[in-house]
């Protein structure tokens, strides 16, 4: 079988493996430009798309586009335009395209194909359906909190682990559960919102409408107000001319300016890692997991986040629950949504290439 996948030009040779007593056994791989997936990424400001192979190498330069979410009503069409803009221009057969994967923010329902918060779709069908018909390939969405913990658990540091809280760090925290091996979503889908348990009594409005939630004290959009108002208030810093009209940008001049050492950068993220460190010290508690990685476009501050967090986990925790409990820096960063919604897509691959034969008019299985 393999000899004859390997005439049909499916799968190379990829060497021999370490012996492990013995011949050394010989190393197969699928082609890498066998296939490809579309990749997106978005939050609630910024969009990304990407085109991978099944390798997970990236074809040409990541698309990165400014879209708001929340109150744009021309969300969906505009994400819908640029999918087919980027399609246009990829420099691969779109019939070698296996389809797309769709990470976003919000109470994604993957089964209806819709979200309960973001990317409503006006004549009641769903976001999956309305994006197809635009690009003429098969979508898949999800909750970006949900690939992120994907793209951990098959790939990356969660591999090989069985009960695993993934954090991504972003313009909220999210929240991503692998529970005995398999990725937790819960009864309707929508496990995992961390970022909306009220645990301070601040009298700030989230984004969810209530207040007192995590975010609220722990987000990027948080730790970008406040080093805007340090330096109103006269804070000595490397960092000047910040402002919360970009919020992409001011964040990463504030991590950069942290990772060189600025002392009132390092203070920013230390206090915003304490206070996630005490919803940390809660899922301890609540579900005593081996492992929690730490994920998402934050994620790129590193080992900053550390001692914060351990010092919220060492007041709020039990000591015999925390013991054992390991805390790391994702080795995906800001890149672990494009690969989650990637590896969505190969998950379900023998879906897709059904709904593609369909597409084209080919309605026989292969």
């Amino acid at each position: 079988m393999l000899n004859e996948l390997i005439g049909e030009g499916t799968i190379v040779e990829k060497g021999y493996a370490v012996s492990t007593g013995g011949r050394r056994p010989l190393m197969y791989s699928l082609k890498p430009d066998l296939m490809y997936i579309v990749s997106v990424a978005m939050d609630q400001l910024v969009t990304r798309i990407a085109l991978l192979d099944v390798h997970n190498n990236y074809i040409g330069e990541v698309q990165s586009i400014d879209l708001p979410l929340a109150g744009n009503s021309n969300a969906l069409h505009d994400l819908g335009q640029h999918l087919k803009e980027f399609l246009k221009q990829a420099k691969v057969a779109k019939n070698s395209i296996i389809g797309v994967g769709i990470g976003m923010p919000g109470f994604v329902d993957v089964v209806k194909g819709v979200n309960h918060s973001f990317l409503k779709v006006e004549d009641g069908t769903s976001i999956i359906s309305y994006l197809e018909s635009v690009i003429k390939l098969p979508v898949l969405i999800d909750n970006d909190s949900s690939l992120v913990a994907l793209a951990e658990h098959k790939l990356g540091t969660a591999k090989d682990r069985q009960n695993v809280m993934v954090l991504s760090i972003g313009w909220g925290i999210g929240l991503g559960m692998v529970l005995d091996g398999a990725l937790f979503r819960g009864h309707n889908g929508f496990a995992g919102e961390f970022s909306h348990i009220p645990i301070f009594m601040n009298n700030k409005m989230c984004s969810c409408g209530k207040s007192g939630c995590l975010e609220t004290e722990t987000s990027l959009v948080v730790v970008a107000e406040r080093a805007v108002k340090g330096l109103q208030e006269g804070r000595v810093s490397m960092l000047q001319g910040l402002s919360l009209d970009d919020m992409e940008a001011t964040s990463n001049a504030i991590m950069e300016a942290a990772l060189k050492g600025d002392r009132f950068a390092i203070e920013l993220f230390s206090e915003t890692a304490y206070n996630i460190g005490r919803g940390v010290a809660t899922l301890i508690h609540l579900l005593n997991p081996e492992l929690i990685v730490l994920s998402g476009r934050g994620s790129l501050a590193g080992k900053l986040w550390m001692a914060p967090i351990q010092q919220a986990i060492n007041e709020h925790c039990i000591p015999k629950i925390a013991e054992d409990t390991e805390i790391r820096i994702s080795t995906f960063g800001y890149q672990a949504e494009i690969i989650g919604a990637a590896a969505l897509v190969m998950e379900h691959y023998d879906t897709l290439s059904l709904a593609k034969s369909k597409m084209a008019g080919d309605h026989q299985v292969v």
